[in-house]
């Protein structure tokens, strides 16, 4: 039986995950099933939390689309799958000038990470070597931190991107593993687990997160955070479904401002110290509440997404100022650092 949410003390599930201590299933899914009139006092409880770890620091990633469509996976909720007639640009992998120019591009924007993002199963060895190529020269001539999205790696392909200097690797859960079949058929969630245990024992930092909004249920949710904390990953999106047009889930509903940001709050609580980014749908979902997501999240991407429009640059620079944040500049420092809480 759930908590009801009316009788939950979301400070003092605050200091149960300050303590490092889990949150059972049961007070997750009271996170999500509060009353909208507790959105303000959860992310409060969330926000004491995030401070902890984050201060009022907001990491800023930056997306680049290397290679678009020709994937033959049949993910339901993508653009660029087998299964989709959205209408994309649709390319083959970037050249390194291309992938460089990108890079200047997000210092241009202020963000600290830059994520080399490719479809498709997985890299061939001549697309590796064009990506390594690529990471060489940035490494060599920016302070960027370096994410890769390329699928599930082949056997030594992860220790290569490593020796280029390759930071970060991304490879996104997406939903639970009950819900993954309804998801995809084409790989398993077993090997998108195994695939970001790969990315961690070669030395990069893992980055795994979700995708809300696809037909999972309450538990379903509160277990992708559960497999996140459990996978160690340092740096969770959490993306809210963008019903394409053309794609199986275009008929989805929005996920609403208040859902999100109590998914927000829930996964801020369950994996305190990690890197939190509010990510694909946030502006639809979010809308004019996206400032208050920062108050549990502490990272956004800026720029647009894979294939769809994301938030002028201008407007996310207001949003961090406005709310009297500041933008992490240095993301090559390290991971997450304390703060003290007023001696609360």
């Amino acid at each position: 039986m759930s908590i009801a949410p009316k009788d939950t003390d979301w400070v003092s599930l605050a200091r149960k995950s300050l303590k490092g201590e889990c949150l059972t299933v049961e007070e997750g899914v009271a996170v999500l099933d509060a009353d909208n009139d507790e959105v303000l006092p959860l992310l409060h409880a969330a926000y004491l939390v995030r401070r902890h770890f984050y201060g009022n620091k907001v990491k800023l990633n930056m997306i680049i689309n290397a290679k678009s469509g020709l994937c033959p996976e049949d993910c339901g909720y993508c653009s660029q799958s087998i299964r989709s007639s959205a209408s994309i640009p649709k390319y083959s992998l970037l050249d390194k000038e291309t992938l460089v120019a990108g890079a200047q591009e997000a210092m241009a924007r202020q963000a600290g990470t830059y994520c080399i993002v490719a479809s498709g199963k997985g890299p061939t060895n001549h697309e590796l070597e064009q990506v390594i190529d690529a990471v060489k020269e940035i490494r060599a001539t920016l302070p960027l931190k370096i994410c890769a999205c390329l699928g599930i790696l082949k056997e030594g392909q992860a220790e290569r991107l490593v020796e280029a200097g390759v930071h970060r690797y991304n490879h996104n859960l997406n939903t639970s593993r009950d819900n993954y079949p309804s998801i995809t058929t084409t790989h398993t969630y077993d090997q998108r687990v195994e695939t970001v245990e790969k990315a961690r024992t070669s030395g990069m930092s893992p980055c795994s997160g979700v995708i809300i909004g696809m037909g999972e249920s309450q538990r379903d949710i509160v277990g992708m955070a559960f497999a996140l904390r459990e996978l160690d990953a340092d740096s969770i999106p959490v993306n809210f479904l963008n019903a394409i047009p053309g794609t199986p889930m275009e008929g989805a509903s929005r996920t609403t401002s208040m859902r999100a940001l109590k998914v927000l709050a829930l996964f801020r609580l369950i994996c305190p110290s990690k890197e939190i980014r509010v990510a694909g749908g946030r502006e639809i979902s979010l809308r004019s509440l996206q400032p208050l997501a920062l108050y549990a999240a502490n990272s956004i991407f800026v720029g647009d997404y894979l294939t769809t429009a994301g938030q002028d640059i201008t407007n996310d620079h207001q949003m961090i100022e406005d709310l009297g944040f500041e933008i992490e500049l240095n993301a090559l420092q390290g991971g997450a650092d304390t703060y003290e809480l007023d001696g609360k």
